[in-house]
C-alpha cells in the first residue's frame, strides 16, 4: 500500500501543510522526510485529537513541527505558501483557501467525495493554472472521515 505522501512527491526541504493530524504519527514521518531544512505544519479541528497528537509529537522530541488547533478548510496562511498540502479528511471540494496557499509548482492531495465515493485527487499548481488528476492504485480499507467545520460545503446552517 502506498501513502498519500508518495504521489504528492514529498521530499527533503519541502514545506508541508497537513490537514488533519490523526495520531500524529504521519506528521512525524513527514518531518523525517522533509528534514531540518523543511517545515511541517498541521491543522486539526478536533480538540481531543489535537491534544493527543500534540502529546505524541512532543514525545518524539521534535520541537519544530507546528501544530495548530483550527479549521483546516482555511489552512494556515500565516506560514504559507506551501510546497505540498495533504488533506487527510474527505471533502466535497478542495478548499479554495488551500489552493491559494499552495506554491507555484506545488502539489495538493485529498480524498474528494464524488457521487458518494471517495477519490484520491492530486492537484498541481503552475503558472498555467491548476491541473487535477485522480490517483489510481492508492488502496485503503477504511474511507477517510469527512472534513468538518462551518466552511465545508454540504454543511447545514444552524
Amino acid at each position: 500500500m502506498i501513502t498519500l505522501y508518495e504521489p504528492l512527491g514529498l521530499d527533503e526541504g519541502h514545506t508541508l501543510l497537513e490537514i488533519g493530524v490523526g495520531s500524529g504519527y504521519t506528521i512525524v514521518i513527514a518531518r523525517e522526510i522533509v528534514g531540518p531544512q523543511g517545515r511541517v505544519v498541521c491543522v486539526e479541528i478536533d480538540p481531543e485529537t489535537f491534544k493527543n497528537a500534540k502529546t505524541f509529537v512532543e514525545s518524539t522530541g521534535y520541537t519544530d513541527i507546528v501544530l495548530v488547533l483550527g479549521d483546516g478548510y482555511l489552512g494556515y496562511p500565516e506560514l504559507s505558501p506551501y510546497d505540498r498540502i495533504c488533506i487527510t479528511a474527505a471533502c466535497e471540494e478542495i478548499p479554495p483557501p488551500l489552493i491559494e496557499q499552495l506554491n507555484d509548482g506545488g502539489k495538493l492531495i485529498a480524498p474528494v467525495i464524488k457521487d458518494g465515493v471517495q477519490e484520491i485527487v492530486l492537484v498541481e499548481k503552475s503558472g498555467e493554472g491548476i491541473t487535477r488528476k485522480i490517483i489510481r492504485g492508492l488502496e485503503y480499507d477504511v474511507p477517510y472521515v469527512r472534513m468538518t467545520g462551518p466552511h465545508e460545503p454540504g454543511k447545514e446552517e444552524k
